[in-house]
Formats: C-alpha cells, structure tokens, sequence
C-alpha cells in the first residue's frame, strides 16, 4: 500500500468565514463601499490559513475575483478557484445530490478522492451526508457562524482535524 503524498484540500467561502456579516459595528467604513466590505477582513487570518497542513481553494461566488482583493490583504498567495458550474446539469436535481448546497457535488467532484475540508456557513447536515455516502475520502464539512468568521476555536479545530487525516 502507497502513502498519501497530497495534503488535505481546504476549501474557502469569502462571505461568512472571511468577511463576517456581524452586526456592522465592527470597523468604521471608509472609502468606496467595496473597501468598505473589504474592511472587515482580518489580516490575521491568512497566515493562520497557510499555517495549516493543507492545499487552500476558494470555493466562493468571488470566484478569480478572489485573488484579486480578498488574498492579498491576507498574505495569501493567488488560489486555485472552484468555479460554480454553469449551467447546472439537469441530473443534479436527481439521485444523491438531491437538495444540497450547489457546492457539495462539485466539491467532492474538484477533491477527486482526496480527503478534504470546506468551511462554509451554509452547510447542512443534508451536505455532510451527501458527501459522507459519496466521497470516497475523509471529509470534514465546517459550518462556522456568518456573524463572527472564523475563530480561534474554528483554527482548532479545523488543525486537529486536518493533523489527524
């Protein structure tokens, strides 16, 4: 039997875990109203990111757009872009995929069997069973709360789990 050599995927929403919907009280707006949005994103986030032992994607409607505002003010290096499928195939409102987040199926599609985490504030459980009955590899389906972003309980977890897979 071969040992794995590929690290872990993580994938990454930009509205929720990185840009926190919170209560608007969090930093003062200036500016346009995109560098308003864009305020809210804590530069300390990135190297917490790349600190941990896996491949970083977007998996955002930001899509490319991603690389442009959102990673530099991170640190972070361009990242490979999980694009949302357009059109949506007519078979995915049939069978297993019935009723799950868009990015659920092509997720587990873009892995190709490699185990892997998407951290997200839409996840249901309905997307943890889809992708536990039809994702050959270990996967670790994150819901953080939209309000707050990612926190340090959040990088906890996500390490621990990433450290044992």
């Amino acid at each position: 039997m071969s040992e794995r050599t590929e690290r872990p995927l993580l994938f990454l929403d930009v509205d929720g875990p990185l840009l926190p919907f919170g209560d608007g009280s969090q930093r003062e707006p200036s500016g346009t109203a995109t560098d308003a949005h864009l305020m809210r994103l804590d530069p300390r986030v990135g190297p917490r990111l790349a600190a941990l032992p896996c491949e970083l994607a977007w998996a955002t409607t930001w899509e490319e757009t991603a690389n442009t505002p959102i990673a530099p003010r991170l640190g972070l290096p361009p990242l490979p872009v999980v694009r949302r499928p357009e059109p949506f195939d007519a078979h995915e409102h049939e069978g297993q995929w019935f009723g799950l987040h868009w990015r659920t199926r092509t997720l587990a599609a873009w892995a190709g069997g490699r185990p892997f985490v998407w951290v997200d504030e839409e996840i249901t459980d309905a997307d943890r069973d889809g992708v536990s009955t039809n994702h050959p590899a270990p996967a670790f389906l994150h819901r953080i709360a939209s309000s707050r972003g990612l926190t340090n309980e959040d990088f906890a977890v996500l390490g621990q789990w990433l450290r044992a897979t």
